[in-house]
């Protein structure tokens, strides 16, 4: 595979007005996603925004943006229209959809949601972790991923909900939403119309499976803070704070 990682970002967020231009210790929050990025050392970088100030702050930092329309529905197609941009050749043919509201993930969390794709029969490569808090077993704001276990921390995606799913003893997963696409699978999903269960449960990838695209998943430690509310924001500032210096 030859991966390139898209970073979706725009303005248009209501509980945390302009959020990717908040503030962390003295660089924007899609900054911090960028570098986050280039930890992982896994694929070229591309922010994807129709803000020209998103642009200027990680150009301004070294990295790389693409101006897209306004307007997309989905973050999923902001990316398909900056990888057209970029590669109108075609010479990556895998794109990991980063998004813009993840200052803490790790390296790892993006190499293992990758690593799936080196299966020929997988569309589409995602991660999850278990869950370890009560309360999330049952929020309906917590994913779930329902899958087979394939062996080696890697599942087969067989469903998503916002329900408390599968019953029973054992393990539930929490689906940490970054994806690594085919990219004909990409481009082939944003000119699908939304799925019955899609706009059941709200979540997007279930469209992917209605159309029949494999998704497997690999399990990582834990779940990267997705920055959506003002504490959010200083949540993600403690867990970013630099050391002190001698």
């Amino acid at each position: 595979m030859n991966p390139v990682i898209l970073i979706p970002a725009r303005l248009a967020a209501t509980r945390l007005p302009d959020k990717p231009l908040a503030d962390i210790h003295g660089e924007a929050m899609i900054v911090h996603v960028w570098r986050r990025a280039v930890e992982a050392d896994l694929a070229p970088i591309w922010v994807a925004t129709d803000t020209p100030a998103i642009a200027e702050a990680v150009r301004a930092a070294g990295g790389q943006a693409v101006m897209t329309a306004a307007g997309h529905p989905s973050g999923s197609d902001r990316v398909c229209e900056a990888l057209g941009r970029i590669d109108p050749d075609r010479r990556f043919d895998a794109v990991i959809n980063l998004q813009g509201d993840l200052p803490t993930v790790a390296a790892a969390t993006l190499r293992a949601a990758a690593a799936p794709l080196a299966d020929r029969e997988v569309a589409i490569g995602t991660a999850v972790a278990p869950i370890v808090l009560e309360e999330e077993r049952t929020a309906s704001s917590v994913v779930k991923m329902v899958g087979s276990p394939l062996g080696g921390g890697r599942f087969r995606a067989l469903y998503f909900t916002r329900a408390t799913a599968p019953w029973g003893e054992g393990p539930l997963y929490h689906h940490i939403g970054l994806y690594a696409w085919r990219r004909a699978a990409l481009e082939r999903f944003v000119t699908l119309a939304p799925s019955t269960l899609e706009l059941r449960e709200k979540l997007e990838q279930l469209r992917a499976l209605e159309d029949g695209m494999r998704i497997d998943a690999m399990q990582v430690a834990e779940v990267p803070l997705g920055v959506d509310t003002p504490h959010d924001l200083e949540r993600a500032r403690a867990l970013l704070a630099r050391p002190a210096t001698a």
